[in-house]
């Protein structure tokens, strides 16, 4: 397996022994030792160095080459999510870097394994995408590199249009869902009960008829829409209706796939990295580490965890929040009596010897991702521990000084960051627009504009698709707004907010 010196194999068995006597579930693992060129290369290519040619891939590759030579940044290992996994692992580091590369490596994969939001994900992509350049090589020798290039990179431009949690949801689209729409839509009037007269406006309340009419009206109006429901997946709604060739529609359809094999990682990254922190740390420590190399080791642990002013390290928030609930859940700091505590000396000295805290962050890794995580267990304790203020900058001194020491707001803003990757939620309103076939996408406005010009440009790429003018409704400036592009000209005008299609309307501190 791989091309390890017998030291590093050795190495290699003894934290994968280790790793499954702490309860880790993982696929095989298969280690492979490369220069850190060609880390560098496969990391360029997403850890998959079996994919489609791109001029994207070049790209990343020089980015990380020059950091590389600079000393800006080093790839220390690299592991993807597949059955067997495949992990990489740098031919100069140490030993000592090795050994923790190893245990954070099998950390991830039994996080690969387990956690809920990796379930519907393909085991074999090494495969999939070894067959999706198979076919882009073909496209490119049939229709042209540059063609092909110029429609990649028009959907590379679209691949975060996805509704992440469909693959997760039941949306109802049965026949017998669709049979039962259909027949609700096609009552136009609401059925009164039978009541004698002078009974009837007790039995059928004006109010209610009222109120159950214009539901009936809404469904109706909603079940003669193109799309009947707003679709969040732009790129499904784009590979079924837009007027593409066979080969784009195939392309399409496989940039798509790659596109929710990646989603899981973006969902978890704080979770992941933490958990591959929590057990590399306590391996090394515990086991693995000789008192010769505690210096090393601890120099590369804390380059890791290292955080700059005003940025998230997903490593160091991941694992001291796993350690936070391990510990948590080990002195009993849950529950109604806890909650109820308000005394603050109290719950610091609180310790009940539950000893649940291991159990626990497995069923955290099981079933939650960043979101949940974060919303679910930063507490004010950890705010405080952590120094998760918000910090803004003096204006006399120019030094940063804390502003505000409200934990709830400090987690407002991370979930809102964490939240669809920090990307505005997109949906498909309309396919035909005024009958005149226009796309229409809403923008679900939540306290965020839109970066106009990078709307623009979304605008464009969706116009190279659909053929025909496309428009996007929004919020800016408090204001509702209607983005367009007709294939010669972008335009943008004041529309009413109320429009249903703007999007839900609210503000940052709802």
């Amino acid at each position: 397996m791989g091309n390890l010196t017998p030291e590093l194999a050795a190495m290699r068995d003894q934290t994968r022994d280790l790793a499954k006597s702490y309860g880790l579930d993982f696929y095989e693992v298969i280690f492979e030792l490369v220069d850190y060129d060609e880390l560098n290369m496969i990391a360029s290519y997403g850890g998959f160095p079996v994919r489609y040619p791109h001029w994207r891939w070049g790209m990343e590759y020089e980015q990380l080459s020059k950091s590389y030579q600079y000393g800006l940044s080093k790839i220390y290992e690299l592991v993807i999510n597949n059955d067997p996994c495949y992990a990489y692992l740098m031919r100069s580091n140490a030993l000592t870097e090795q050994k923790l590369v190893m245990a954070h490596v099998y950390g991830h994969c039994d996080f690969f394994k387990n956690n809920a939001w990796f379930s519907h994900t393909s085991r074999k992509m090494m495969d999939v995408l070894a067959n999706h350049g198979s076919r882009v090589r073909r496209y490119m020798d049939r229709y042209g590199q540059s063609t092909v290039e110029d429609f990649i990179d028009v959907v590379h431009s679209l691949d975060n249009l996805i509704d992440p949690y469909s693959p997760y949801i039941e949306r109802g689209t049965d026949a017998r869902s669709e049979a039962k729409e259909r027949a609700d839509s096609s009552n136009k009037e609401v059925q009164k009960i039978a009541a004698k007269d002078y009974m009837d406006r007790y039995i059928n309340p004006p109010d209610f008829i009222k109120a159950e009419q214009e539901r009936l009206d809404k469904r109706q109006e909603q079940a003669h829409r193109f799309p009947a429901r707003p679709s969040r997946d732009v790129l499904k709604f784009l590979m079924e209706h837009a007027p593409l060739e066979t080969w784009q529609q195939d392309l399409l359809a496989m940039l798509r796939e790659e596109a929710y094999y990646f989603a899981p990682q973006g969902m978890t990254k704080i979770m992941n990295e933490g958990w591959a922190v929590y057990w590399h740390s306590t391996m090394m420590t515990r086991h693995l580490c000789q008192a010769g190399e505690i210096v090393q080791y601890c120099d590369t642990h804390s380059g890791t965890l290292a955080t700059r002013p005003g940025q998230i390290n997903p490593y160091k928030m991941g694992v001291e929040l796993f350690r936070d609930i391990e510990e948590r859940w080990n002195k009993g700091r849950f529950g109604a009596d806890y909650m109820r505590c308000e005394d603050p000396e109290m719950r610091r000295k609180w310790d009940t010897g539950a000893g649940e805290g291991r159990k626990k962050v497995f069923d955290v890794r099981r079933i939650y991702n960043d979101v949940t995580f974060v919303d679910e267990f930063i507490t004010p304790e950890f705010a405080e521990d952590q120094k998760m203020f918000i910090y803004g900058q003096d204006r006399q001194t120019g030094q940063y000084v804390i502003v505000d020491r409200d934990y709830t707001k400090v987690k407002k803003q991370l979930l809102k960051a964490l939240t669809n990757f920090g990307n505005p939620i997109i949906k498909v309103a309309d396919g035909n627009h005024e009958n005149r076939g226009e796309l229409v996408l809403q923008h679900e406005w939540v306290g965020g504009d839109l970066q106009l010009d990078q709307a623009q440009m979304t605008l464009k790429s969706l116009f190279a698709m659909w053929k025909r003018p496309v428009h996007i409704r929004t919020m800016i400036d408090g204001k509702g707004r209607l983005l367009s592009f007709d294939g010669k000209e972008s335009t943008s005008q004041e529309i009413e907010t109320d429009d249903p299609a703007t999007g839900r309307v609210g503000t940052a501190d709802e």
